[in-house]
């Protein structure tokens, strides 16, 4: 069972929950992370968000989001994720966005994470696992926000405010 670090208002571990129990109406603060990962032609992929998922279901998103285990750094969280949910590898993975922690409502259930975002590169061909991504897309950077201003809400919130916030600090080109 997959655990998912618990941690205070200064992100210090606290502990750990069982993931199906964290998401709900009343969140526990939780670590997390957010991966925006390019081809090697400088196309980012994104990806919807499988039906089935407990949180935010069908809504487009950045490559790769998830926890870190306990004792598990965010770069070996990041491929795992990759390697399970897409069947893609990683390189050159770096923070972009550090300190990023938010909070969101959809449907009943809350996010509540200190979630650092990363962009680096895929490696592989995706082969998306069903239970976890319903589609993909490689999109030019400026493709990708124009979406994200015309769909507004077929998008992550996460994913909008992280994508401005990558935009305003110019690290939206690998």
């Amino acid at each position: 069972m997959e655990l998912i670090v618990l941690v205070d208002e200064d992100g210090q571990a606290i502990g750990t929950m069982p993931k199906p129990e964290v998401h709900h109406g009343e969140t526990p603060l939780h670590r997390a992370f957010s991966a925006y990962l390019f081809s090697d032609d400088g196309r980012l992929l994104v990806t919807r968000r499988a039906e089935g998922k407990a949180t935010f279901p069908g809504m487009w998103t950045n490559t790769v989001c998830g926890h870190p285990g306990p004792g598990e750094d965010d770069g070996e969280a990041i491929a795992r994720r990759a390697g399970f949910e897409l069947g893609l590898g990683v390189s050159g993975v770096r923070p972009a966005l550090p300190g990023y922690r938010y909070r969101a409502e959809f449907r009943g259930v809350v996010e509540n994470e200190v979630c650092p975002v990363y962009v680096g590169r895929f490696t592989g061909s995706p082969a998306p696992e069903p239970t976890e991504v319903g589609e993909w897309e490689l999109l030019e950077w400026t493709a990708f926000r124009r979406r994200q201003e015309t769909e507004g809400d077929a998008w992550s919130p996460w994913c909008r405010e992280q994508a401005r916030l990558i935009e305003a600090a110019g690290l939206h080109r690998l």
